[in-house]
């Protein structure tokens, strides 16, 4: 009979947790927030956002007449081993992506300090080297010139982010957690390891602001943890 039981209560235990990092190695606790509270803490910065707290539930919104996505940040002391932990959810048809971003606001070698980022959609997930992938300062103006890329750039370019098919339902919530450790970045959605990106600008070592870039809107978030080694 009390094996039974046991059995019992396992079977009751939900499959995959909401958070699946590695506690061990990412031990300092830098910032959490459950949105349990009335709007934003004092420690989210917004540039450009509309987004809101309401019902315990983070929700990006992006203006319809702003110039930029939405960005909502919280900033600390640099760090080089990072590990951010949240739960997302697409709802409706304006909700495509968003952005998990690692910036240095002091590093002036990258556009506007980007460091490395993941991009996540319900049916691809890209992490990217910014720092000196697309925003390094020189391939950066070259986008923007009239020449364009040379082609040396362009196969740089391919050594500084990669691709990775998902196929993640709209309506429901996941859990995603990015970690860097060095120069590589890993990816893991709903507890399952999807990738990496092994690229030299991860290795960073004054990441000191990270947070979530939102176009549009209908991308909702909770349960937001940033930790470091």
């Amino acid at each position: 009979m009390k094996v039974k039981l046991i059995l019992l209560m396992l079977v009751a235990l939900p499959v995959v947790g909401v958070r699946a990092g590695d506690e061990a190695y990412y031990k300092e606790v830098i910032f959490k927030d459950d949105f349990s509270g009335e709007g934003f803490g004092e420690r989210w910065k917004h540039y450009k956002s509309s987004s809101e707290v309401k019902d315990g539930v983070f929700n990006g919104i992006t203006s319809p007449d702003s110039d930029h996505q939405a960005v909502d940040t919280i900033k600390f002391e640099g760090r080089q081993d990072m590990e951010i932990s949240v739960k997302f959810k697409f709802s409706g048809p304006e909700a495509k992506r968003f952005n998990l971003k690692f910036d240095d606001n002091k590093y002036k070698g990258a556009h506007a300090g980007h460091i490395c980022r993941a991009v996540i959609s319900p049916t691809m997930i890209m992490l990217s080297d910014g720092k000196t992938g697309n925003f390094k300062n020189s391939i950066f103006e070259m986008k923007k010139s009239a020449g364009g890329l040379d082609e040396k750039t362009k196969e740089l370019l391919k050594t500084k982010s990669v691709r990775l098919p998902v196929k993640l339902k709209k309506d429901e919530w996941h859990g995603l957690l990015i970690q860097t450790k060095g120069d590589v970045m890993t990816v893991s959605v709903d507890g399952k390891k999807i990738g990496e990106l092994k690229s030299d600008g991860v290795a960073h070592a004054t990441k000191s602001s990270v947070g979530m870039a939102t176009p549009g809107k209908g991308v909702s978030y909770d349960d937001f943890e940033v930790r470091a080694k």
